[in-house]
């Protein structure tokens, strides 16, 4: 049986309904009071999670300006990474009060640490999952302390090899801990359709025995829909009020009404998915009367032989199947049968 994973009281894994992540990140755009509106939203359009970020700039670079830390290409281009994460991070402070508001509301609270004090600071909120970014999945040391606090974790793989995501996953393993959950990841912002590869969803599930979901940077939910019908267990989308209000994370994020829609939409597709059967259903069962089957089309006396000119298969199905046609052309009628008469075994010898 396949791996899963339990993060609080939700099981992930292949048998369970996709666990759906909001990831906030910088979508508060500084302010406390809109971070708790993005719960609320967030929790009202169908997720299971809310997801932030623990870092300062301080925690995750230098204020440097020579040239190894600008952003030279994206949309970010021409910000040095200090300037960048101080727009973007969510204040320490905060977490408490907003980890308190999800706990209220019923939505899971999770948060992505940076560096080993954020770990801290976050096993002192009481945190129940750890997420790791793509950028960190290298981040070695920062994993196998995480992954030594014994909290499942859920990791994204942006941008690694397959050789990277197995020192990574053997890390979290190293510590004794075995919840673990891959997210395939294009660690572009945003991600198009040509360099998502989902089948890759499957790979990863065959190569470590791991749940496996998806970190999803595109626009639309289409990738989202598509990577559960691959076997996703987790998707992950950015999660803002509007794209009007400005932050680091805005132009790739989904707003509200077309989070709801994904998860609806996810939650359909759950349902289409279903299991394996060659059950007819009880909406099919009305249905099955119109198959064909073997019908008189002229009338034939009794004692007449059955002829390719007097029987034919047709819809619908209320006489033989249409299997033993052959076997009874030539068969001799034991009563009169009328022009539109099922044939059943009962009228021929």
């Amino acid at each position: 049986m396949q791996k899963t994973m339990k993060v609080k009281d939700r099981i992930i894994g292949s048998e369970s309904p996709c666990y759906i992540i909001a990831e906030m990140s910088a979508n508060h755009a500084g302010d406390i009071n809109r971070a708790i509106e993005i719960i609320h939203a967030a929790k009202a359009s169908g997720a299971d999670c809310i997801k932030l970020q623990t870092y300062t700039p301080d925690t995750i670079t230098i204020n440097c300006n020579n040239d190894y830390f600008k952003i030279k290409n994206g949309i970010w281009q021409g910000e040095t990474l200090y300037q960048l994460y101080k727009k973007a991070f969510t204040p320490w402070e905060w977490q408490g009060i907003l980890k308190e508001e999800a706990d209220k509301l019923g939505i899971n609270f999770l948060s992505t640490p940076f560096d080993k004090t954020a770990v801290d600071f976050l096993e002192e909120l009481g945190i129940n999952c750890y997420k790791i970014a793509s950028f960190e999945l290298v981040d070695i040391p920062l994993i196998k302390y995480t992954a030594a606090k014994g909290k499942p974790i859920i990791m994204s793989t942006g941008m690694a090899s397959l050789g990277e995501i197995e020192e990574a996953v053997n890390a979290v393993r190293s510590e004794g801990n075995n919840e673990l959950c891959l997210l395939k990841c294009s660690s572009a912002y945003p991600a198009i359709s040509d360099d998502m590869n989902l089948k890759t969803i499957s790979n990863l599930k065959e190569t470590f025995d791991l749940p496996v979901g998806l970190s999803d940077h595109s626009m639309g939910s289409i990738g989202a829909v598509t990577a559960v019908a691959l076997g996703a267990n987790v998707i992950e989308k950015h999660f803002c009020l509007s794209r009007e209000i400005e932050n680091p994370d805005a132009s790739f994020s989904m707003e509200p009404h077309e989070f709801k829609s994904m998860v609806d939409d996810i939650r359909t597709a759950e349902k289409a998915i279903g299991k394996v059967s060659y059950q007819l259903s009880e909406r099919e069962k009305p249905s099955i009367i119109f198959r064909k089957s073997i019908f008189s089309i002229k009338d034939i006396r009794r004692g007449e032989s059955l002829t390719e000119d007097n029987i034919r298969v047709i819809r619908p199905g209320y006489g033989l199947a249409p299997k033993y046609y052959h076997q009874i052309i030539g068969m001799k009628a034991t009563k009169d049968i009328l022009l539109g008469t099922p044939i059943e075994w009962k009228l021929i010898e």
